[in-house]
């Protein structure tokens, strides 16, 4: 039998055992297959299992591994699939009744680039309906539950791939991040995740339709440690001629990257970007995570910075494109649809061009505001969210200074959702604890096209305050 110690590896650890032959692709999906049969009925993290599928994909690495050919850089690694992300002839629902039986032709480009790169499908996971908000709800009632506490949410919308990441049902996940739907799952889930800078990860989604462009979203990875998302970004990214908004330009060495010095560069700090609340302990914990990078050789120093309410100021853009999308639906599915995706549907049927316009100069503004900060730093940090996990049956905790249309279901993202709106790549990653022992994570926003630096101050802070030690109870 396979030592279930395995499960609690690296995924670079893991690709090494499997490329050295001390373990096969087969003996790790049984294993990961295994521990979702056990654990996951607590956890709700997987929406559908590919069992079948990925034990001929693994006996086809192991085979590839005993002839000696060349072998990818996730071969044989057991990976899930966010269920927004198309799977060619495995069902992708969106979270949602309204795609309930669906059944893609094509994948989509960062189910591809994961595939030709090695990895083997486990399923797909759990998520909010269309991805739309920071909790793992959605039309098809199944909850996604938190492994840190089974009564909290893992966060949205890519919150399945999170619980499952953290409670070590497989050793990485893809996600994707519109507002916040990385880092916010990450965040409370104790993990970390990166969402790159907008168009270095193709969003081709290989779904038939008018093209439309893509103005926040970005696939990305959810990992246990800074190197393996490192890892997985890097057989993400790069140029593809199918998404418009594709970079050209050749992605940098992420992997090189988790080993670089950060001794000198020049942090900013913001507790609350000027307009929201923080409950305390979420300040003090991410508060003394800045401060640990001045030990690091770092300059930090707060930045008094007061941005817009995201919702009011960029929704207009995002319920736009919802009501585009998904207002042909409402007659048949209405009645079953989320409260939260038919508000966005009517919001996006009142947008007008007008509406539309002071959004996009908004951004503009946005995209200003941080340019300044950047012209002194070279990092932006912050909390990631106003408060750990909350109760899955209990509405949102806090407020936000000013109110907002939008209902509390939203301001989960407040703090996240304006590194969207710019494009710049941001992490999240895990920094202490609060009272009831729920994890708390640190935003790191970087300049444009620069994950580098973001990695680079994600691996250093990993090392002087490592988290791999702590383990949810459902694991």
């Amino acid at each position: 039998m396979i030592d279930e110690q395995l499960a609690y590896k690296s995924a670079a650890e893991l690709r090494d055992f499997v490329a050295t032959k001390q373990v096969s692709p087969v003996e790790l999906a049984e294993l990961f297959f295994e521990r979702i049969g056990r654990l996951d009925p607590q956890l709700n993290s997987f929406l559908l299992v590919t069992r079948d599928l990925a034990m001929k994909q693994a006996k086809a690495a192991e085979d590839a591994v005993m002839r000696g050919d060349e072998l990818g850089p996730l071969h044989g690694l057991p990976i899930p699939f966010k269920d927004t992300q198309m799977t060619a002839g495995v069902r992708t629902t969106m979270a949602s009744v309204v795609h309930h039986d669906r059944i893609p032709e094509k994948n989509a480009a960062v189910v591809e680039r994961m595939l030709e790169a090695g990895a083997v499908m486990l399923g797909k996971t759990n998520a909010s309906e269309f991805g739309i908000v920071g909790a793992s709800v959605n039309s098809l009632g199944v909850t996604g539950r938190n492994p840190w506490d089974t009564d909290r949410t893992p966060g949205g919308s890519s919150g399945g791939a999170a619980a499952a990441v953290a409670a070590y049902l497989c050793p990485i996940a893809t996600g994707s991040d519109g507002g916040g739907s990385l880092r916010i799952p990450a965040n409370f889930c104790g993990i970390y995740a990166i969402k790159p800078t907008l168009g270095r990860v193709s969003m081709y989604t290989a779904v038939d339709g008018p093209h439309k462009p893509n103005t926040f979203s970005q696939p990305g990875p959810l990992a246990r440690t800074v190197r393996d998302a490192a890892m997985l970004l890097q057989a993400m990214a790069g140029f593809d001629r199918r998404d418009s908004g594709s970079l050209r330009q050749t992605p940098p060495d992420f992997i090189a990257a988790t080993e670089k010095d950060i001794e000198g560069l020049r942090i900013g700090w913001t507790p609350d970007f000027g307009f929201a609340d923080v409950f305390p302990e979420v300040a003090d914990v991410t508060y003394k995570a800045a401060l640990a990078f001045e030990e690091l050789g770092c300059a930090v120093e707060e930045v008094k910075m007061v941005l817009p309410e995201p919702y009011d100021s960029f929704g207009p853009i995002q319920s736009a494109g919802a009501y585009n999308d998904l207002a042909q639906h409402l007659g048949e599915f209405g009645a079953r649809m989320m409260e939260y995706t038919k508000f966005s549907i009517e919001k996006g049927s009142k947008v007008t061009t007008s509406d539309y316009m002071r959004a996009e100069g908004r951004i503009a503004d946005l995209k200003a505001t941080f340019d300044d900060v950047f012209e002194t730093c070279d990092l932006i940090i912050s909390p990631v969210s106003r408060f750990p996990a909350f109760l899955n049956d209990d509405p949102f905790p806090g407020s936000i200074t000013g109110g907002s249309s939008y209902p509390e279901q939203f301001w989960n993202g407040a703090f996240t959702m304006h590194a969207n709106a710019i494009g710049h790549p941001a992490a999240s990653i895990p920094a202490g604890f609060s009272s009831d022992d729920l994890p708390i994570g640190l935003q790191i926003i970087g300049r444009r096209y620069d994950e580098e630096t973001v990695l680079a101050a994600s691996a250093v802070f990993e090392q002087a305050r490592p988290w791999i030690q702590h383990r949810p109870p459902v694991s």
